[in-house]
């Protein structure tokens, strides 16, 4: 099943966020093919609530997605979601939003705890991506810890729900990151690789499709529909690969220098 991933709804991104970002107009116009298309949006938790179960997920179902939490998505996606009753799930970096907590890491305008919480009310599921948004796999387990666990706590604390759901920041993982967001208490959590969603793949691996402000409509009718993907994504996954390398050997080389002190 496509999982899709956004990030800001934005007319003006600036430019930390413009490559991510979608516009008003293309999210409005994608929400109205998917319910064209007779597509189901589920949230995470009950998609993998429903494949732990065994449980039928409904008719053509697809999970709409946003990473960070970005103010455009209260804005400009939670009318548009409401207008077609769509469920979604928000991955919020609690160092990002505004408020108590605000490290000031946000790359554009942020949400706030208020709009956090009218999402939250509006069948839109809250979800963990960490704390200051690291590369999980790049940082040493008590700060991995650290990240994990103060995210959920505050969105514990703000919403008085807790989060079951996590989002890798940067689609970056490892054995050692899943096995830590698990025994944090998250339930699933999503990476990227811009590929379908498979039961196989396991409650803590789940790929994401990436949209874009450059994905026209028919690129996304592809991706609802599961066509072409590796053809959609090929030069994503070229470059993913050969960064992979390079983050490999920088793992490689702070273990050794750890080793060292």
């Amino acid at each position: 099943m496509p999982i899709l991933m956004y990030h800001s709804i934005a007319t003006s991104p600036n430019d930390a966020t413009r490559e991510l970002s979608v516009a008003p107009e293309a999210f409005a116009e994608q929400m109205a093919l998917i319910g064209d298309l007779g597509l189901t949006p589920v949230n995470t938790a009950d998609l993998a609530a429903r494949w732990r179960s065994g449980k039928p997920l409904p008719g053509r179902p697809v999970l709409i997605t946003f990473d960070d939490g970005y103010e455009g998505v209260h804005r400009h996606a939670l009318p548009v979601l409401a207008k077609h009753g769509f469920a979604a799930t928000l991955f919020v970096s609690t160092g990002w939003l505004r408020g108590p907590y605000d490290t000031g890491g946000g790359l554009d305008a942020m949400l706030d705890w208020n709009q956090v919480r009218e999402l939250a009310g509006a069948d839109v599921e809250i979800g963990g991506h960490s704390h200051t948004h690291p590369q999980l796999d790049q940082i040493p387990d008590d700060t991995l810890r650290s990240e994990l666990i103060l995210c959920k706590e505050i969105i514990s604390d703000e919403l008085g729900t807790v989060p079951s759901s996590f989002a890798y920041p940067y689609g970056y993982s490892s054995r050692r990151v899943r096995e830590t967001v698990r025994e944090t208490g998250y339930a699933q959590a999503l990476a990227v690789s811009n590929g379908l969603a498979r039961r196989r793949q396991g409650p803590y691996a789940l790929t994401r499709l990436t949209v874009r402000r450059s994905t026209g409509i028919e690129e996304f009718q592809r991706l609802v529909e599961g066509r072409a993907i590796a053809r959609t994504f090929a030069t994503d996954r070229a470059l993913t690969k050969g960064y992979a390398v390079v983050r490999r050997a920088r793992q490689v080389r702070r273990k050794a220098i750890r080793s060292r002190v």
